[in-house]
């Protein structure tokens, strides 16, 4: 069995062995067991469910908490030729029967499903037409009150343990303490669970926070030092763009990334990010899905996150190589204000959440008592400025809806542009003739697409930016100039989100159906903003002791590479430098071997400090290799 799973790693995905703990994972599995597995990011959760799964007959349900995670995972599976479907937002009960009969008798492997659409008994029924060889739950902390992101559907889950009593489960997370862990077994019911926990600590990793006033200078020191691909993170999709231009003006090539970038633009970010055209992202939190480059030697926190979690998280995607990498977090006094400031504007009350949820129906003209089936195209900031709400308070909102089911948001970022030609061949052929300039971009769109003229094509404007060896703004002008002249139909991809109701309009009957837990949401929220900056301001205790001990990890051991370690080091330093010289007051001449055994530290340290006194020049060392100060 070893031999057959290491050919399987192998095969799809290039790897000829397993990390610790992936391979017991995956024997636990294969026994039947149910599984709670904690790995940091970057830890291979997935290869702990989907190499069981290729394993055993049948399909493996993937429970996950977002659209767009499930597609990119759905995508990652089928560049391995191997099946797998999601049921695609808005799909009516027709289709979904028709991929319930694709997965059956077309060899799928894996259905990825969110746990909103069990709620369906359709979908229930057609699950168990299916034969199920395992159940994963990513994201499983989603299930707990107490993890950073609460969605009451995890809490659906259990349905399918008594549905399909001989499958078992593994529920996988990144970011779980002690509390977590414990309600992720007891809510999914889960059979005398195996639980693999590995440790959060990194020792490659140096987790370095500094308060700093001038922060735009900061980052060019350190980009002038550190020459390696990197991440920075920041608060807002304007900053984005600031700061890339920022770094771009002072010769470090950069890009930025944002979900309100159109799917054209963040895919041209991050391929030029990935083969470090721009060796350096500025991100908002919405870059973080699906990243696994493995030598990012750096990720700067140029704003505060939200919580420890969310810190850990992205900073995890440094040094996933064994590399030495940096987590660099800067801040100063005001940041701290305004964090403070922003973490109170974002947590809505009850009857604010009310207002907001009343004005989304609203908006769309959806009566009260209607059950809307209609996929809306949503723009987050238009509505916010139509009904004057405030935009932190309008996101945090939106984000509890959608966690409690009460609406979909699907952000357009796998969305593809669409192209059909309208007029006929020659017509076509007629044109290019006339139109030198277009007559080699026409004939790469038909080389590049088949059908083009009979049916409604998705296609990828980056792709033929690239074969046409133009840039992307060109074609998606050269398009809409085929579309103005009604020779093509062009449908781009906007920024736009696509909003469906799930719940008929009800208005306070549906919030009040959740205030409850909503509350206890937004005071968590709150807490985990608090501890945060605390942890931030400490700088007392080593930061990979602090994160340690937020997990519930205990140790006594310092990471030594850390700001604090660093600075204690220094004043350590300093300290046994200073007893040096008041001992060569006393003494004149002392060897190294002496001032060891009079102050009682041993030689080799004392020797590194001497060396510093030396290259100071406040001592000397005479041709007896006995050391004095300089006169």
């Amino acid at each position: 069995m070893s031999f057959h799973l290491e050919k399987i790693l192998e095969k799809n995905w290039g790897h000829s062995s397993f990390r610790s703990p992936q391979k017991e994972i995956i024997t636990n599995v294969l026994n039947q067991k149910d599984v709670i597995v904690l790995l940091p990011t970057g830890g291979g959760k997935s290869i702990c469910f989907q190499i069981p799964a290729l394993v055993k007959d049948g399909v493996c349900i993937v429970i996950s908490p977002l659209i767009a995670l499930m597609q990119n995972q759905v995508e990652n599976l089928k560049q391995r030729n191997i099946k797998a479907v999601t049921i695609p937002s808005g799909s009516n009960q027709n289709e979904i029967v028709a991929i319930f009969d694709a997965i059956k008798f077309g060899d799928v492997k894996f259905l990825y499903i969110s746990p909103e659409r069990l709620q369906s008994s359709l979908i229930q029924q057609k699950i168990k037409e299916l034969n199920i060889n395992l159940v994963a739950i990513d994201e499983a902390h989603c299930i707990s009150e107490w993890g950073h992101d609460f969605r009451p559907s995890y809490r659906n889950i259990a349905i399918l343990k008594k549905q399909l009593e001989n499958v078992n489960f593994i529920a996988l997370t990144a970011t779980a303490n002690k509390k977590v862990l414990e309600d992720i077994a007891n809510n999914l019911q889960l059979d005398k669970p195996v639980t693999f926990k590995k440790s959060f600590y990194r020792e490659n990793l140096a987790y370095q926070v500094f308060k700093i006033e001038d922060k735009l200078e900061r980052l060019k020191q350190i980009f002038y030092k550190t020459k390696t691909p990197a991440i920075v993170y920041v608060n807002s999709r304007k900053k984005t763009v600031e700061l890339s231009n920022f770094l771009n003006a002072n010769q470090y090539k950069s890009t930025y990334y944002h979900a309100g970038l159109t799917a054209l633009e963040k895919q041209t970010a991050f391929n030029n990010w990935l083969t470090e055209k721009t060796p350096i992202i500025v991100a908002t939190n919405a870059f973080g899905m699906g990243i696994d480059k493995e030598n990012v030697g750096l990720v700067i926190h140029y704003n505060i996150p939200n919580n420890i979690e969310n810190y850990v998280q992205e900073t995890g995607r440094a040094g996933r190589n064994g590399n030495k990498a940096f987590g660099v977090l800067l801040y100063n006094e005001n940041d701290i204000f305004l964090h403070k400031k922003q973490t109170e504007n974002s947590i809505p009350s009850i009857a604010e959440i009310k207002k907001i949820h009343q004005k989304l129906y609203q908006n769309f003209s959806v009566a009260y008592g209607e059950f809307s089936e209609i996929i809306y195209e949503f723009n987050f900031q238009e509505f916010c400025r139509k009904y004057k709400l405030h935009p932190l308070k309008t996101a945090t909102t939106i984000t509890l809806l959608s966690n409690y089911g009460i609406i979909e948001l699907q952000n357009s970022f796998q969305n593809k542009s669409t192209l059909t030609f309208i007029g006929s061949h020659q017509s076509i052929l007629n044109f290019t003739q006339k139109n030198k300039k277009l007559k080699d971009f026409v004939h790469t769109v038909l080389r590049t697409y088949g059908g083009v003229f009979e049916n409604e094509i998705k296609i990828n404007e980056f792709l033929l930016a690239k074969k046409a060896h133009i840039t992307s703004t060109q074609v998606i002008k050269n398009l809409q100039n085929l579309d103005a002249l009604g020779l093509v139909k062009y449908h781009a991809v906007t920024s736009d989100s696509l909003l469906t109701f799930l719940v008929p309009r009800e208005d306070d009957k549906t919030i009040n159906r959740h205030s409850k837990e909503m509350q206890h949401f937004l005071v968590q929220k709150k807490e985990k903003a608090i501890y945060f900056v605390n942890f931030i301001t400490n700088h007392n205790i080593c930061r990979s002791k602090q994160i340690l001990s937020y997990f519930n990890e205990k140790t006594s051991k310092n990471c030594g590479i850390c700001d604090v370690c660093i600075a204690n080091k220094k004043r350590v330093l300093i300290d046994v430098s200073n007893q040096i010289i008041h001992l060569l007051i006393k003494e004149v001449n002392l060897s190294s071997k002496e001032i060891s055994n009079q102050l009682q530290i041993a030689e080799q340290d004392i020797l590194i400090h001497l060396q510093l006194l030396l290259s100071q020049d406040k001592i000397l060392i005479n041709h007896q290799n006995k050391y004095h100060l300089k006169k």
